[in-house]
């Protein structure tokens, strides 16, 4: 008689794991998808969450950092391995057609009420994390150490993992030695895609002000038009790209809202607009930041504003580096779980996310050593759709397929689900076990 590996036990075991509880957490996938809710406004999503974990025998805190949820398993001695999902939604108004879309709305921060939409399938993420956390429950006489489960609300603004630093999160509960996170995308449902090193761009929201001395349209000379300020600074900004920046770099400056005026015959009194900044290099986004503020400052002063333009940051994020030794022990776990066939090479993406705050020490500001911390994405497009999307490799048929943040973007099938619940328990049983 032979018996199998010990690595073909605990496959098999996962895999049990996850059918026996598949039904209940799709349950609460399609529930959490249905009730979206704002940046630290997830107060429904963090309840179910904190029930569910709670119904699994972890101790669970809520309300930290807002309305982020921790929930702890402690397993005896080893490494402490913390698993992130994030929570909140977008204001988007769904378009999937699905029966268990939403429908909910909800008042933004301006005051105007808004659809909201889970676009980016944070309830995917979210949902994953109980249902590894029900594996690693069921499991738990495979492994030690202390499994540690963050639910993270406002990811979308860049502002709940420094919220839950900020709450004493490492202090409070525990100091990882690794941190897993996912993402869905695109990608073949089933698969998992890894990148070692710089994967995810820094990212910077401006807001800017330009001051005018309003008046009317036929007596410019008697004005201050912010309006024309604002269109030199447009123009102007896009020479940072082109000759502050060296060529091997990539950086992305964009102008995604300029509002002025009410209408034709009127100069108004300001120009309000709101700049986008991403790249990969943490340094360089801040020397890119620094010019845009001293090109709207020029302008303004060549343009005669009356007083000096305001700059704020809306939100900002540091860029993305998976630990290049960490990556290759999940990845290499994940090779053997899911089968090299279905692991891919993921591309740099000009996306961003708060997840790294949660590794860099002095970014999250809770001292220390930088924590080691890998970020992977599962595939979220089913085998039919993606045999028909044009183009040979990943990168090139995703860009022919619903990206998230779209009206129609629907990460949340089963195979998805499914491999994000086991992707996250195998990524920490390669530690803990």
């Amino acid at each position: 008689m032979t018996t199998q590996s010990p690595t073909l036990d605990l496959k098999g075991a996962v895999g049990a794991q996850v059918e026996a509880a598949f039904e209940q957490v799709q349950a609460l996938y399609r529930q959490l998808h249905q009730t979206p809710e704002l940046p630290f406004k997830e107060y429904r999503t963090s309840t179910r969450l904190a029930e569910a974990l709670e119904g699994l025998g972890y101790e669970v805190t809520r309300g930290v950092g807002g309305t982020g949820v921790v929930a702890l398993l402690r397993n005896g001695e080893g490494p402490t391995i913390m698993l992130r999902g994030d929570m909140d939604a977008l204001p988007i108004e769904e378009q999937t057609g699905l029966d268990f879309a939403s429908r909910e709305t909800a008042v933004a921060e301006d005051g105007h009420e808004v659809p909201l939409m889970h676009a980016c399938g944070h309830d995917l993420h979210s949902s994953c994390v109980v249902g590894a956390a029900g594996v690693m429950a069921a499991l738990r006489e495979h492994w030690r150490g202390t499994l540690m489960l963050v639910c993270q609300p406002a990811e979308e603004i860049f502002g709940g993992a420094k919220a839950m630093l900020d709450d004493s999160l490492y202090e409070r509960f525990a100091r990882p030695d690794v941190i897993l996170g996912q993402h869905n995308m695109p990608a073949l449902a089933g698969s998992v895609g890894h990148r070692p090193g710089g994967s995810m761009a820094a990212c910077t929201n401006l807001a800017v002000t330009i001051h005018g001395a309003g008046g009317h349209g036929s007596m410019p000379a008697q004005a201050v038009d912010p309006v024309v300020i604002a269109a030199h600074v447009v123009t102007r900004l896009q020479t940072i790209v082109a000759r502050e920046v060296p060529p091997e770099e990539t950086v992305v400056v964009t102008v995604g809202k300029l509002a002025a005026g009410t209408q034709a015959n009127i100069i108004p009194h300001s120009a309000e607009l709101e700049i986008n900044v991403r790249s990969f290099d943490d340094t360089l986004h801040r020397q890119v930041v620094e010019s845009i503020e001293r090109i709207v400052r020029a302008e303004c002063e060549a343009g005669r504003s009356p007083k000096p333009p305001e700059c704020r940051v809306l939100n900002q994020t540091i860029a993305l580096h998976n630990d290049p030794t960490a990556v290759e022990h999940v990845r290499r776990a994940h090779a053997e779980h899911f089968g090299e066939v279905n692991l891919y090479d993921m591309p740099r993406l000009n996306g961003s996310e708060d997840f790294p705050f949660f590794g860099n020490a002095e970014a999250g500001g809770f001292g220390g050593e930088d924590i080691p911390y890998v970020y992977w994405f599962i595939g979220a497009t089913p085998g039919e759709r993606w045999d028909e999307a044009p183009g040979k490799g990943v990168a090139e048929k995703m860009r022919h397929l619903e990206m998230p943040h779209s009206p129609y973007y629907f990460p949340g099938n089963a195979v998805t689900l499914r491999t994000g619940i086991e992707a996250m328990a195998v990524g920490a049983l390669a530690y803990l076990g």
